[in-house]
């Protein structure tokens, strides 16, 4: 089902908050991102090539936590229900705050933690049987959008390419004030994001009962 204004406000929203989280987790791991994961797949590979194995195990480390967060996402979601989607947020709320709580006392962690949460989100707009929309990433989303672009130079939807280029801006907008939170607060800029995504939850949940969420 596409995506009506509500619904793509709302990914918008947890675009922005994707962002938010990356660019914190980005700043805080060295490098090492938490929701982009065909960057770090590029790392790995130039990690083993040049013999670094630590790094190597890291940064392996953090796909996989990508990946057991999407399973445990995809999990929750099933079908795609609305008290399901609201639940694969809260459960993204959780994973956030508890980054935040033991960032004082366990830093790596918070890392851990802020990596499953962002596998996780990408649940929330899972469709039936395990596809959805992708919320912190948007290499899929630029393609769409200058696919868009060329059917709309070609005589087709002249507005098809917006939404795709939408969720690009929203996670760049969160990166922005993520990398500004981090600059100020640190690991505690991690509130915020964890506050909104249980906010939202209930939202996300009454646009998938009336149709709107994807």
């Amino acid at each position: 089902m596409p995506l009506t204004a509500l619904g793509l406000m709302l990914a918008c929203l947890l675009a922005g908050l994707a962002g938010f989280v990356d660019a914190i987790g980005f700043l805080h791991l060295g490098g090492l991102f938490v929701s982009f994961m065909s960057g770090n797949t590029t790392r790995l590979g130039v990690s083993l090539a040049g013999g670094s194995t630590g790094e190597a195990a890291r940064i392996g480390l953090a796909i996989g936590l990508f990946l057991a967060g999407a399973t445990g996402g995809s999990l929750v979601a099933g079908e795609g229900g609305p008290v399901r989607r609201a639940v694969v947020l809260l459960a993204v709320s959780l994973l956030l705050a508890g980054a935040a709580f033991l960032a004082p006392v366990a830093a790596a962690w918070s890392g851990a933690l802020m990596v499953a949460a962002m596998g996780a989100e990408n649940a929330v707009f899972q469709r039936r049987g395990g596809a959805g929309l992708a919320l912190t990433y948007v290499t899929g989303a630029l393609v769409k959008a200058g696919q868009g672009i060329a059917a709309a130079l070609t005589g087709g939807d002249r507005a098809g390419w917006l939404p795709s280029l939408l969720l690009w801006a929203a996670l760049l907008v969160g990166a922005v004030l993520g990398a500004w939170a981090h600059g100020e607060h640190g690991l505690a800029a991690l509130w915020a994001p964890a506050i909104a995504a249980a906010c939202l939850a209930p939202l996300v949940a009454l646009a998938t009962a009336k149709g709107h969420a994807g």
